[in-house]
């Protein structure tokens, strides 16, 4: 029975591709390709010559009825931009068409910008949460990043070159400086690899280029501090003379209690 393989590609650098997927992106009828220019690059390198045709979100509706139906009579290969399919991208609802018609399903596994920076960041892999893009409404995003305050999982998520400085931001806010690394045009010329705090990944990336892939830390505060324990801490500091702006970022770096919270409740005291 013809089958949908599910072809993972390089996420920059053009070596990283198994010797498994170039075999199958040649045997294959047709490579569904998310934007079919990125990919000729890549067959063109290893001088794959398979009919490409394009599949990406603002063609799906009309594609998947014809990719199904070709599935019929050949194989056919889904590859995205680059790293792994329906990992962010709409290749999920393809194979969920696939799946309903009875066709075989096959992964061809390799690269992804996820694992590729949880494997850098010296931070737990045992148990991580992968949030793709951030929602571009400052509101939403604030909402989205809420989620995430208190979990002691790793996180990963993607981040726009012109958006990094606006985030790290409003994530400051939400998680207080913890630790963070970010992994920047990850396997391209350029790649660098950030270890700090929020706080001074900000400082660092002042002009931001390219592609970011950040990576957090999981909280290590493992019981909730109430808020008349922040009162009382805050109010304990300010006893020994330090200013309230001081005694909130003290708090925030050593006891990992945000800043929204901080500025609330000191509003309060006064």
């Amino acid at each position: 029975m013809p089958s949908l393989y599910i072809v993972s590609t390089p996420i920059g650098n053009l070596e990283d591709i198994t010797l498994r997927a170039i075999r199958v992106l040649n045997d294959v009828d047709i490579i569904a390709a998310e934007d079919t220019r990125v990919t000729r690059k890549l067959l063109s390198h290893y001088k794959i010559h398979t009919r490409v045709t394009s599949y990406n979100e603002h063609n799906k509706s009309l594609k998947i009825p014809r990719l199904v139906d070709s599935l019929s009579k050949m194989d056919i290969a889904l590859v995205s931009d680059a790293g792994t399919p329906t990992i962010n991208d709409p290749g999920v609802e393809l194979v969920r068409a696939v799946i309903r018609q009875g066709f075989e399903v096959v992964p061809v596994p390799g690269p992804s910008a996820v694992t590729t920076a949880l494997s850098v960041s010296a931070f737990s892999g045992k148990q991580f949460l992968s949030l793709g893009f951030l929602p571009n409404k400052k509101s939403e995003r604030k909402t989205f990043l809420k989620t995430i305050e208190n979990t002691e999982y790793t996180t990963v998520f993607f981040e726009a070159p012109h958006r990094l400085k606006q985030t790290l931001k409003e994530l400051s806010g939400v998680i207080g400086n913890r630790n963070i690394t970010v992994l920047r045009e990850a396997t391209k010329y350029f790649e660098e690899i950030f270890y700090g705090t929020v706080a001074s990944c900000e400082l660092h990336f002042d002009k931001p280029k390219g592609e970011f892939t950040v990576v957090i830390e999981g909280s290590t505060q493992k019981e909730h501090i109430s808020d008349h324990d922040i009162v009382l801490m805050l109010t304990e500091l300010l006893k020994e003379g330090v200013s309230m702006k001081d005694a909130r970022e003290t708090l925030a770096q050593e006891m990992n209690v945000s800043k929204r919270d901080l500025y609330r409740l000191s509003l309060s005291m006064k």
